[in-house]
Protein backbone atom coordinates (compact mmCIF):
# COMPACT_ATOMS: atom_id res chain seq x y z
CA UNK A 1 0.00 0.00 0.00
CA UNK A 2 1.07 3.37 -1.00
CA UNK A 3 0.92 6.51 1.85
CA UNK A 4 -1.48 9.12 -1.05
CA UNK A 5 -4.56 10.01 0.57
CA UNK A 6 -7.31 10.64 -2.52
CA UNK A 7 -10.53 12.33 -2.28
CA UNK A 8 -13.30 11.34 -4.14
CA UNK A 9 -16.59 13.58 -4.54
CA UNK A 10 -19.54 12.56 -5.98
CA UNK A 11 -23.30 12.90 -5.23
CA UNK A 12 -23.92 9.88 -6.76
CA UNK A 13 -23.79 7.27 -3.40
CA UNK A 14 -23.34 4.23 -6.05
CA UNK A 15 -20.33 5.61 -7.83
CA UNK A 16 -18.49 7.04 -4.99
CA UNK A 17 -18.53 3.98 -3.20
CA UNK A 18 -17.56 1.79 -6.11
CA UNK A 19 -14.73 4.43 -7.20
CA UNK A 20 -13.34 4.50 -3.31
CA UNK A 21 -13.47 0.52 -3.56
CA UNK A 22 -11.74 0.10 -6.72
CA UNK A 23 -8.85 2.74 -6.11
CA UNK A 24 -8.64 1.34 -2.35
CA UNK A 25 -7.69 -1.82 -4.30
CA UNK A 26 -5.37 -0.45 -6.14
CA UNK A 27 -3.33 0.61 -2.65
CA UNK A 28 -4.88 3.77 -2.42
CA UNK A 29 -6.21 5.82 0.84
CA UNK A 30 -9.60 7.14 0.18
CA UNK A 31 -12.18 9.33 1.62
CA UNK A 32 -15.11 9.87 0.09
CA UNK A 33 -17.36 13.14 0.13
CA UNK A 34 -21.06 13.67 -1.49
CA UNK A 35 -21.32 17.10 -2.58
CA UNK A 36 -18.75 20.32 -2.46
CA UNK A 37 -19.69 21.36 1.31
CA UNK A 38 -19.04 17.93 2.67
CA UNK A 39 -15.88 17.89 0.64
CA UNK A 40 -14.93 21.52 2.28
CA UNK A 41 -15.25 20.08 5.62
CA UNK A 42 -13.03 17.65 4.63
CA UNK A 43 -10.57 19.77 3.82
CA UNK A 44 -10.32 21.49 6.62
CA UNK A 45 -8.77 18.66 8.53
CA UNK A 46 -7.05 16.69 6.18
CA UNK A 47 -4.68 17.17 3.31
CA UNK A 48 -4.99 15.19 -0.10
CA UNK A 49 -2.73 14.06 -2.89
CA UNK A 50 -5.40 14.52 -5.42
CA UNK A 51 -9.05 15.45 -5.50
CA UNK A 52 -11.48 13.35 -8.18
CA UNK A 53 -14.00 15.88 -8.17
CA UNK A 54 -17.54 15.17 -9.66
CA UNK A 55 -18.87 18.59 -12.01
CA UNK A 56 -23.25 17.59 -11.52
CA UNK A 57 -23.46 17.93 -7.91
CA UNK A 58 -26.55 20.09 -6.00
CA UNK A 59 -25.61 23.31 -4.52
CA UNK A 60 -21.80 24.28 -5.96
CA UNK A 61 -20.49 22.77 -9.12
CA UNK A 62 -17.49 20.86 -9.79
CA UNK A 63 -16.36 23.69 -11.82
CA UNK A 64 -16.93 26.37 -9.36
CA UNK A 65 -15.70 24.36 -6.79
CA UNK A 66 -12.02 24.23 -8.32
CA UNK A 67 -11.87 27.68 -9.05
CA UNK A 68 -12.60 28.98 -5.56
CA UNK A 69 -10.15 26.00 -3.69
CA UNK A 70 -7.24 26.69 -6.48
CA UNK A 71 -7.40 29.92 -5.02
CA UNK A 72 -5.56 28.81 -1.83
CA UNK A 73 -4.46 25.09 -2.57
CA UNK A 74 -2.18 23.30 -5.91
CA UNK A 75 -3.82 19.91 -4.92
CA UNK A 76 -4.20 18.34 -8.46
CA UNK A 77 -7.78 18.02 -8.93
CA UNK A 78 -9.49 15.73 -11.75
CA UNK A 79 -13.11 15.98 -12.69
CA UNK A 80 -15.67 13.92 -13.95
CA UNK A 81 -18.39 14.85 -16.11
CA UNK A 82 -21.66 13.40 -17.74
CA UNK A 83 -20.96 16.15 -20.41
CA UNK A 84 -18.46 15.10 -23.31
CA UNK A 85 -18.88 18.78 -25.58
CA UNK A 86 -14.98 20.83 -25.81
CA UNK A 87 -16.67 23.80 -23.85
CA UNK A 88 -16.98 22.04 -20.79
CA UNK A 89 -13.85 20.47 -20.96
CA UNK A 90 -12.21 23.99 -21.54
CA UNK A 91 -14.47 25.16 -18.62
CA UNK A 92 -13.64 22.84 -16.47
CA UNK A 93 -9.20 23.55 -17.13
CA UNK A 94 -9.29 27.25 -17.06
CA UNK A 95 -11.07 26.65 -13.52
CA UNK A 96 -7.79 25.26 -12.32
CA UNK A 97 -8.17 21.52 -13.05
CA UNK A 98 -5.25 19.33 -13.89
CA UNK A 99 -7.49 17.14 -16.26
CA UNK A 100 -10.52 15.94 -17.34
CA UNK A 101 -12.54 12.75 -17.98
CA UNK A 102 -16.21 12.53 -19.02
CA UNK A 103 -18.42 9.73 -17.79
CA UNK A 104 -18.96 6.64 -18.71
CA UNK A 105 -15.47 5.60 -18.01
CA UNK A 106 -13.20 2.83 -17.62
CA UNK A 107 -11.98 2.63 -13.85
CA UNK A 108 -8.47 1.66 -15.18
CA UNK A 109 -8.52 4.42 -17.44
CA UNK A 110 -9.05 6.84 -14.55
CA UNK A 111 -6.41 4.63 -12.27
CA UNK A 112 -3.88 5.86 -15.41
CA UNK A 113 -4.80 9.85 -15.23
CA UNK A 114 -4.64 9.69 -12.15
CA UNK A 115 -1.05 7.92 -11.66
CA UNK A 116 -0.25 10.40 -14.55
CA UNK A 117 -1.08 13.38 -12.76
CA UNK A 118 0.76 12.02 -9.16
CA UNK A 119 3.73 11.61 -11.58
CA UNK A 120 3.94 14.94 -12.68
CA UNK A 121 4.01 16.84 -8.84
CA UNK A 122 6.68 17.97 -7.15
CA UNK A 123 7.26 15.63 -4.04
CA UNK A 124 6.95 18.53 -1.30
CA UNK A 125 7.61 18.08 2.13
CA UNK A 126 6.40 19.78 4.90
CA UNK A 127 8.60 22.17 6.93
CA UNK A 128 6.90 20.80 10.10
CA UNK A 129 6.35 16.69 9.01
CA UNK A 130 4.72 14.52 11.65
CA UNK A 131 7.91 12.01 12.85
CA UNK A 132 8.01 9.18 10.03
CA UNK A 133 7.72 6.79 12.68
CA UNK A 134 5.93 5.72 15.91
CA UNK A 135 6.83 3.19 18.42
CA UNK A 136 3.92 1.61 20.20
CA UNK A 137 5.56 -0.98 22.69
CA UNK A 138 7.29 -3.81 20.31
CA UNK A 139 5.46 -2.25 17.50
CA UNK A 140 6.55 0.86 14.96
CA UNK A 141 4.33 2.73 12.50
CA UNK A 142 5.98 3.61 9.46
CA UNK A 143 3.91 7.20 8.64
CA UNK A 144 5.10 7.59 5.28
CA UNK A 145 4.65 3.85 4.38
CA UNK A 146 0.78 3.70 6.77
CA UNK A 147 2.57 0.41 7.70
CA UNK A 148 2.42 -1.16 11.25
CA UNK A 149 5.27 -3.56 12.05
CA UNK A 150 6.04 -5.96 14.89
CA UNK A 151 9.66 -6.65 14.63
CA UNK A 152 9.89 -8.05 11.24
CA UNK A 153 6.09 -9.08 10.65
CA UNK A 154 3.66 -6.50 8.73
CA UNK A 155 0.49 -6.12 10.96
CA UNK A 156 -2.49 -6.00 8.62
CA UNK A 157 -4.43 -2.85 8.61
CA UNK A 158 -7.99 -2.13 6.65
CA UNK A 159 -8.44 0.74 4.63
CA UNK A 160 -10.24 2.47 7.64
CA UNK A 161 -7.60 1.41 10.43
CA UNK A 162 -5.00 3.19 7.33
CA UNK A 163 -7.20 6.42 7.55
CA UNK A 164 -7.87 6.58 11.55
CA UNK A 165 -4.21 6.22 11.80
CA UNK A 166 -4.00 9.06 9.64
CA UNK A 167 -6.52 11.02 11.29
CA UNK A 168 -4.65 10.78 14.72
CA UNK A 169 -1.27 11.09 13.11
CA UNK A 170 -1.99 14.37 12.06
CA UNK A 171 -3.39 15.74 15.67
CA UNK A 172 -0.86 13.24 17.87
CA UNK A 173 -1.24 13.64 21.49
CA UNK A 174 -4.74 15.54 20.77
CA UNK A 175 -8.34 14.47 22.27
CA UNK A 176 -10.64 14.06 18.59
CA UNK A 177 -14.38 13.57 19.09
CA UNK A 178 -15.87 10.78 17.46
CA UNK A 179 -18.12 13.58 15.74
CA UNK A 180 -15.17 14.35 14.45
CA UNK A 181 -13.86 11.23 13.41
CA UNK A 182 -16.95 10.09 11.70
CA UNK A 183 -17.01 13.64 9.46
CA UNK A 184 -13.05 13.42 8.74
CA UNK A 185 -13.83 9.37 7.99
CA UNK A 186 -16.20 10.95 5.16
CA UNK A 187 -19.38 9.49 6.72
CA UNK A 188 -22.86 10.57 7.48
CA UNK A 189 -23.09 12.06 11.04
CA UNK A 190 -25.19 9.86 13.47
CA UNK A 191 -25.17 7.75 16.71
CA UNK A 192 -24.63 4.86 14.06
CA UNK A 193 -21.78 5.94 12.66
CA UNK A 194 -20.30 7.18 15.86
CA UNK A 195 -21.08 2.96 16.89
CA UNK A 196 -19.40 2.35 13.99
CA UNK A 197 -16.42 4.16 14.78
CA UNK A 198 -16.20 3.01 18.45
CA UNK A 199 -15.74 -0.47 16.64
CA UNK A 200 -13.08 0.46 14.72
CA UNK A 201 -11.49 1.72 17.33
CA UNK A 202 -11.45 -1.30 19.37
CA UNK A 203 -10.05 -3.12 16.43
CA UNK A 204 -7.19 -0.94 15.84
CA UNK A 205 -6.36 -1.32 19.62
CA UNK A 206 -6.46 -5.02 19.09
CA UNK A 207 -3.05 -4.71 16.81
CA UNK A 208 -1.25 -1.86 18.30
CA UNK A 209 -2.13 -2.30 22.14
CA UNK A 210 -0.26 -5.26 23.87
CA UNK A 211 -4.19 -5.09 26.73
CA UNK A 212 -6.53 -3.83 24.40
CA UNK A 213 -8.65 -3.61 27.37
CA UNK A 214 -5.87 -1.05 28.97
CA UNK A 215 -4.90 1.11 26.45
CA UNK A 216 -1.66 3.06 26.70
CA UNK A 217 -1.64 4.34 23.11
CA UNK A 218 -4.89 4.66 21.49
CA UNK A 219 -6.42 5.99 24.78
CA UNK A 220 -10.28 7.23 25.68
CA UNK A 221 -10.39 10.68 26.83
CA UNK A 222 -13.55 11.08 28.93
CA UNK A 223 -15.70 13.49 27.64
CA UNK A 224 -13.58 14.33 24.71
CA UNK A 225 -13.26 11.40 22.65
CA UNK A 226 -10.03 9.75 21.84
CA UNK A 227 -6.16 10.31 21.65
CA UNK A 228 -3.50 8.45 19.99
CA UNK A 229 0.13 8.79 21.80
CA UNK A 230 3.46 6.77 20.99
CA UNK A 231 6.74 5.86 23.37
Amino acid sequence: MNDLHLLIVDDDTRIRGLLQKFLMKHGFCVTAARDSAHASRLLQGLDFDLIVLDVMMPGKTGVEFTQEYRKKSKTPILLLTAKGEIEDRIKGLEAGADDYLSKPFEPKELLLRINAILRRVPDIKPVNAAPKVLHFGSLRYDVERSELWNGDALVRLTGTEVQLMRIFVDHLNESISREKLVEKLGRDSGRAHERAVDVQITRLRRKIEQDSKRPLYLQTVRGAGYMLASD
